[in-house]
C-alpha cells in the first residue's frame, strides 16, 4: 500500500468515525478494494483515531476545558470545593470523574484481548453479523426508552453501562459510537444529550490506543501493518480534518432527525458484505 491508499482511507476514517456505521469496519472493507487487498490493520486504525479525537478536542473545546478545569479543583480541594463550588462546577467535575468511570471497561478489555483485537475480531463474517445486528439495535434503542433525559441524569451506573458498550467497539462493525448512543437511548437520554457523551466518553480511550498502537508501529514496525508511519501520519491529518465537519452536521442533523438512516446503510451493507464474502468475491481475512 502507498500514501494514496492512506489518504483514501484517511478520508474513509474521519467520514464514518462519528456515524453509527462503524469506521472499522469500513477501513477493513476498504482495504479489500485498494490495489494491495489487504487489511489496513488495528494500528493503521488506532493511529487514525488520534486525528479524528483531535477534531472532538477541536468542536467541543469549551466543554473539555470546563470539564477538566472542574476536575483538577474537585481532585486537589476534596469535599471543601464540592461544598463551595458553585452547580456548574459541580456539573463540570462530576462529568470528568463520569468520563474516568466510563472508560475503565475499556481499559481492560482492550489490554486483555490485544490477540483477538489484531486477528480473530477483524474476520469480515463477524464484520457484516455485527453490522447487521447492531444496526437493528441502534434502531431498537432508539425508538424504545424514555428519550428525556438529558446529561445531568448521569449516574455512576450509567456511565459503566456507557463503558461497558464501548468495548463492544473492539470488534469491526459494532461502532464505538453507534454502541454508546444505543446504550444511551436504552437508559432513556435523549440523541443530542447520548451522542455528546458518547463523544466525549471516546477521548481518553481513543488517544490511549491510538498512542498505544503509535508506540507499536515505533518499536515493532512488523506489527504495524501494510503503512509506513509517514503514511498514516498523512492519514491522520486528513481524517482530522473531514471529521471535523462530519460532528459539526451531526450534530445538528440529530437534534431533529433520528438514526434510522444510518440503520438502513448498516443492514444493507452487512448484507452486501455476506453476498461478497458467500460468492467468494472478498476473502474473510
Amino acid at each position: 500500500m502507498g500514501l494514496l491508499d492512506a489518504l483514501i482511507l484517511g478520508i474513509i476514517q474521519g467520514l464514518t468515525e462519528f456515524l453509527p456505521i462503524s469506521s472499522s469496519a469500513h477501513l477493513r472493507i476498504a482495504g479489500e478494494f485498494l490495489p494491495a487487498a489487504t487489511d489496513p490493520g488495528a494500528t493503521f486504525t488506532a493511529i487514525t483515531q488520534i486525528g479524528t479525537e483531535l477534531a472532538v478536542l477541536v468542536y467541543f473545546a469549551r466543554d473539555i476545558g470546563a470539564i477538566l478545569r472542574g476536575w483538577f479543583r474537585s481532585l486537589g480541594q476534596g469535599s471543601r470545593w464540592w461544598r463551595d463550588a458553585s452547580a456548574q462546577e459541580r456539573s463540570h467535575a462530576r462529568m470528568g470523574w463520569l468520563i474516568i468511570v466510563g472508560t475503565l471497561p475499556i481499559v481492560i478489555v482492550g489490554y486483555t484481548a490485544q490477540d483477538y483485537i489484531r486477528g480473530a475480531f477483524r474476520s469480515l463474517w463477524l464484520v457484516a453479523s455485527v453490522l447487521i445486528v447492531f444496526g437493528v439495535v441502534l434502531a431498537i434503542a432508539d425508538w424504545w426508552g424514555k428519550k428525556s433525559r438529558d446529561l445531568t441524569s448521569l449516574s455512576v451506573s450509567h456511565g459503566l453501562l456507557y463503558g461497558l458498550a464501548q468495548t463492544l467497539a473492539l470488534i469491526p462493525g459494532v461502532s464505538r459510537s453507534g454502541a454508546t448512543i444505543a446504550m444511551g437511548r436504552t437508559l432513556g437520554y435523549d440523541r443530542v444529550s447520548a451522542t455528546r457523551y458518547s463523544f466525549l466518553l471516546a477521548i481518553p480511550a481513543v488517544f490511549g490506543s491510538g498512542l498505544y498502537e503509535l508506540n507499536t508501529a515505533l518499536t515493532r514496525p512488523e506489527l504495524s501493518g501494510p503503512f509506513t508511519l509517514l503514511e498514516i501520519s498523512a492519514a491522520t491529518m486528513v481524517a482530522f480534518a473531514v471529521a471535523l465537519a462530519v460532528i459539526a452536521w451531526l450534530m445538528r442533523y440529530i437534534a431533529t432527525r433520528s438514526f434510522m438512516p444510518f440503520v438502513t446503510y448498516r443492514i444493507a451493507l452487512g448484507s452486501a458484505l455476506m453476498v461478497g464474502l458467500g460468492t467468494g468475491v472478498i476473502a474473510p481475512l
